[in-house]
């Protein structure tokens, strides 16, 4: 069984931990420091972090689809959607997606988990950046995921 982890660090804070099963990725954990609501959750493209999230690059999206939902066909393989931050500013992860993987053609071990700061649209907002990144925002919060014993 293989399991990776992510420490999120900007301005909130979290520890994701993500599980393979069968075909799918259970990711649970949690964050915190949230303003209350809705805040896009996405697997970007590079494990690197050197200039903050922003060298994080964009959604890592090997099939080179347009930006959706997590139950939606057409998806970047990271689309994540959103994470709901509660009156304390925390948000309880508890996802589990088909399209990321822990090994194989969409590994997302050494790339980069990103944390929004504005609601996944999931590509239905009509806005200019829906398609692209769902209009989610400026990226809070990012950390490496990585590989982590069973």
């Amino acid at each position: 069984m293989t399991k990776a982890v992510c420490v999120l660090q900007g301005d909130c804070k979290g520890t994701l931990f993500f599980e393979q099963d069968g075909d799918a990725v259970k990711v649970t954990g949690q964050v915190s420091g949230l303003k209350q609501g809705l805040h896009g959750f996405h697997i970007h493209e590079f494990g690197d972090n050197t200039n903050g999230c922003t060298s994080a690059g964009p959604h890592f999206n090997p099939l080179a689809k347009e930006h959706g939902g997590p139950t939606d066909s057409v998806r970047h393989v990271g689309d994540l959607g959103n994470v709901e931050a509660d009156s304390d500013g925390v948000a309880k992860v508890s996802i589990t997606d088909k399209q990321i993987q822990l090994q194989g053609a969409h590994n997302i071990i050494g790339r980069t988990l990103v944390v929004h700061a504005d609601p996944d649209d999931l590509g239905k907002g009509g806005h200019e950046l829906s398609k692209t990144t769902g209009n989610a925002g400026g990226r809070l919060a990012c950390g490496v995921i990585g590989i982590t014993k069973a």
